[in-house]
């Protein structure tokens, strides 16, 4: 069995290859002992004011565990089982029709992978277009304001995480995380995201990561197919018959996952109108923030910023108003660009981006209220869409109209007043921009919840609400405004044959967590039917 020793740590000058000597003093063995020598963990510790330090978890193999562990009598140091391989029960009942996959970002991804490793051959049909030509059209977009509504920052290979900062952290604990974790690197991803504390890609990587995993899925036999929307599904007493390919191709199947992600607007409707049990879910919305990188990483660094082993500092900041509002920060992307992510026509949807490099000026974050169905104004069940409408309807206006954004400085926007000119803080906003009152582009409730927030983060980042840091909007998409409800099987409540995950169907809220959920609709899949025989 392994043996983990954690909590070793390196000062900042100190360089990574101490650490296995330094891990081989602390279990008082000789670095040739140590097998299979890992990293787990990396995380940056800068609490204490004028030192920072590495801080490590590393896991390896050597003879006599047992022995060590108890010699060296240190907490840190333990003898952990040996991890558990993924492990898939096939079921008994014969599929008639190959599994088909509606979506390809995570979620949709790594279930066709899944079912690809096991001999079930999934379809994967993608309204949008693989990831070179998508680039194409979102290029376009963001220079001409030409809005391709079936490819860009939303739909296409990869999903919505395509065009983000790529970041892998996730609150679940899951030993499909590592499965995800492998296989990205396997694609091309750096090593570096199995173990450091906060993993991203970047969107430059993820483009390549995705279609080497697309390629992967194809070798072992499964059929992905882009510019393929399903526009229809037949059903009968209660059973999934076929789906609807692009409106005149019918395709039949008796399993079916709805991986459609969080801005498949339509499709929600289309599902909603066949009966689909479909019920509200909270989300949040609000506005884009951009301060200058410098700033963050000598409030995070102090005098240690800018130096080359340390990377663009980022933040996670939380408050509850006096009335109750969660405001935090979202997608915070650390020397970044704040994209235009509309999928919809005469609408303005703001993002977070950065390459994993993280070296653009600006940090960006969004920074957002949660809202709830009560403030939906209505009780159907899509009204959480028709809430996003409105309020990206009302940024398109505010904006100026050809998808550029409204844009205000802080210190305006505290005053309710409309910015003249910028100060250092330019923005990045991939579309351009107008000046505007941002208070007319959200709910009273949640301006004024930003606008308490922020005073209160200004406590804890010196100068996070400084006059001439910008804010964009609006943020909207922060996750799915409705939620497809699933039994214990994790396939539709009410529709069998119809197996909602991901994102979009409301059970998940990132990357990895997307995916995760993916895997898991995939194994249940697995543990009903044989592998595909026709």
């Amino acid at each position: 069995m392994p043996i983990k020793i954690n909590n070793i740590r390196l000062s900042i000058d100190e360089d990574i290859s101490l650490l296995k000597p330094k891990a081989a003093k602390l279990a008082n063995i000789s670095v040739d002992d140590m097998q299979n020598f890992r990293i787990l963990k990396e995380s940056v510790d800068a609490r204490r004011k004028g030192k920072i330090d590495f801080v490590y978890q590393v896991m390896f193999e050597c003879r006599d565990e047992i022995k060590i562990v108890e010699r060296a009598s240190n907490k840190d140091i333990t003898i952990e089982p040996k991890e558990e391989e993924l492990k898939i029960e096939y079921g008994n009942e014969k599929l008639n029709y190959r599994p088909i996959i509606i979506g390809l970002g995570p979620a949709g991804l790594f279930a066709g992978l899944l079912l690809s490793m096991h001999g079930y051959r999934p379809i994967i049909f993608e309204r949008g277009k693989e990831v070179d030509e998508r680039d194409k059209d979102v290029e376009i977009f963001w220079r001409e304001g030409k809005l391709n509504k079936e490819s860009n920052v939303q739909f296409g290979e990869g999903g919505a995480g395509t065009y983000s900062d790529g970041k892998l952290t996730t609150r679940i604990k899951d030993k499909r995380c590592d499965f995800v974790l492998d296989e990205f690197v396997k694609a091309g991803a750096p090593k570096e995201i199995k173990y450091v504390a906060k993993p991203h890609i970047g969107t430059d990587i993820l483009k390549t990561v995705v279609k080497n995993i697309r390629k992967k899925i194809i070798s072992l036999g499964g059929e992905i197919y882009f510019n393929s929307k399903v526009t229809g599904f037949n059903i009968k007493d209660g059973k999934l018959v076929s789906i609807i390919v692009n409106d005149n191709i019918e395709i039949p199947s008796d399993v079916v996952i709805l991986a459609i992600g969080h801005s498949a607007r339509d499709t929600y409707e289309v599902l909603f109108n066949k009966g689909l049990l479909i019920s509200p879910k909270p989300f949040a919305i609000g506005l884009r923030i951009e301060h200058l990188q410098k700033m963050i990483d000598e409030n995070q660094y102090g005098k240690f910023a800018g130096h080359p082993r340390l990377k663009a500092a980022d933040y996670r900041l939380t408050y509850t108003t006096r009335s109750g509002r969660p405001v935090y920060s979202f997608c915070m992307c650390p020397g970044g660009t704040v994209v235009a992510a509309s999928s919809e026509e005469n609408m303005v949807v703001t993002n977070g981006m950065s390459e994993f490099a993280r070296d653009k000026e600006n940090a960006n974050s969004a920074i957002v209220v949660g809202v709830n169905p009560s403030d939906f104004g209505s009780d159907h069940p899509l009204a959480g869409v028709e809430f996003q409408r409105h309020y990206e309807g009302l940024a398109f206006k505010k904006g100026g109209g050809n998808y550029l954004a409204p844009v205000q400085l802080v210190g305006d926007f505290l005053k309710d007043k409309i910015s003249t000119k910028l100060g250092k803080v330019k923005p990045s906003y991939t579309r351009g921009y107008n000046f505007a009152n941002l208070s007319e582009c959200l709910p009273n409730y949640v301006i004024n919840s930003i606008k308490e927030g922020l005073k209160d983060f200004d406590k804890k980042i010196r100068g996070f609400a400084r006059y001439d840091a910008i804010m964009t909007g609006v943020e909207t998409r922060t996750s799915s405004p409705i939620r497809m409800e699933r039994n214990e099987n994790l396939e539709s409540a009410n529709i069998s044959g119809l197996y909602p995950a991901g994102e979009g169907a409301g059970y998940a809220g990132g990357i990895i967590s997307a995916a995760v959920d993916g895997m898991k609709v995939a194994e249940k899949i697995m543990q009903k039917f044989k592998p595909y025989e026709g």
